[in-house]
């Protein structure tokens, strides 16, 4: 499950803009491949992704690394160590998109979505409680009040919930290659909301990006005779969009929330996690169509302790990854994240190379890496 990470570049509105990796997921929501996209999480939340994420916790935790000293192994092995945790992040965003949607495709877990979110959001607050510990030291962890939180703590179960039903209703290459729109959504909201701006050339190149997406939108939703063949059904489409929605207002409350209490990304998080798990907790026995437990194959038990797993993965990674790395390579990891999801996502739907939407996968892909370019060098140059 992904929490937001995909909108796998930096986004900037002022020469102090940060520069971010993808979800972008994604997210994915961070927890499922959506990671990267502010890293827009813990965005996975990521690629993820999940979740996003590819999603949002990731996002959270990108940043706050920034903040934070995390201590580097020597200067001899730290490319080594940097090599492996990439390796990690990437490995366990593509696991978590793909073992999420096997859970999904089961029909008797598709529909209990807020039973996998709280259990995503309890593994996530597992994560970040035992990195707060004085053993580890990697945050100091600050109380909040519940009453301050619930705003924010229901964004963030939207921003999981609906993602994953999109994975659930959709094709792995729609999923991700609409999680590229979060970055210009977020764009947009920073723009009414706080009257920030892009540079003329990051606004042109997300256009195509924009283009590319509704291609993918509109060829991979058409039916088809060929049972092979994956397709994505309309309220796949139509909870991708509302999630890019969720995952945006997400983000941008995310900025808002950490000025107001005076908070680390990180800190928040810890506050807002299991707040999201106990909300969903009263909402759970009215929404979720739960499966007969004893009957879930002991498989499916499996994938989901696995997905569990990849979640705090590409959580704890990226702390190194950011330590050891900078925005450049932490960019490029997104991207690459986002194009192996989405190749693979190819390869298994049972799409030919000549279908059309895969016009749509290399303009909206070529889009965003062409917007993380521009961002890049324009933070560059505003740091001069």
């Amino acid at each position: 499950m992904t929490f937001p990470h995909s909108h796998n570049g930096p986004s900037a509105s002022t020469p102090s803009s940060r520069t971010n990796s993808r979800a972008e997921n994604e997210r994915t929501s961070s927890y499922d491949g959506m990671d990267d996209d502010r890293m827009s999480s813990f965005n996975s939340v990521n690629d993820g992704g999940p979740g996003r994420q590819d999603g949002d916790e990731e996002a959270l935790l990108e940043k706050d690394m920034i903040e934070h000293h995390v201590p580097e192994p020597p200067s001899q092995t730290g490319f080594v160590w940097a090599s492996f945790w990439i390796a990690v992040n990437t490995l366990a965003t593509i696991g978590i998109v793909f073992t999420n949607k096997a859970i999904f495709s089961d029909p008797s877990l598709k529909l209990a979505q807020l039973t996998f979110a709280a259990f995503h959001f309890f593994m996530t607050w597992l994560l970040l409680y035992t990195l707060s510990r004085p053993r580890f030291g990697y945050f100091v962890p600050r109380r909040t009040t519940i009453r301050e939180v619930i705003p924010l703590s229901i964004a963030m179960s939207l921003n999981v919930i609906l993602p994953n039903l999109s994975l659930a209703f959709s094709s792995i290459t729609f999923y991700q290659v609409a999680r590229i729109l979060l970055t210009p959504t977020v764009a947009t909201m920073d723009f009414f909301l706080y009257h920030t701006t892009l540079p003329t050339n990051a606004i042109m190149a997300l256009v195509p990006a924009c283009v590319g997406v509704g291609v993918v939108s509109y060829y991979d939703s058409l039916p088809t005779n060929d049972a092979n063949v994956k397709t994505t059904s309309s309220i796949g489409v139509i909870f991708a969009f509302f999630g890019i929605f969720a995952s945006s207002l997400y983000t941008v409350w995310i900025k808002s929330y950490q000025r107001k209490l005076q908070i680390s990304s990180m800190q928040l998080l810890l506050n807002q996690a299991p707040v999201s798990a106990f909300l969903l907790l009263y909402v759970i026995p009215f929404v979720d169509t739960f499966p007969t437990w004893s009957q879930v194959p002991l498989n499916r038990w499996f994938m989901i302790l696995m997905s569990g797993m990849f979640a705090a993965l590409i959580n704890l990674s990226q702390f190194f990854i950011i330590g050891q790395t900078g925005p450049v390579s932490s960019t490029v990891v997104g991207h690459l994240k986002t194009c192996l999801i989405v190749a693979l996502g190819w390869i298994t739907s049972g799409r030919l190379v000549g279908d059309k939407s895969i016009v749509g996968v290399f303009v909206a892909v070529g889009g965003i890496i062409s917007y993380s370019v521009v961002m890049l060098r324009y933070t560059a140059r505003a740091s001069k």
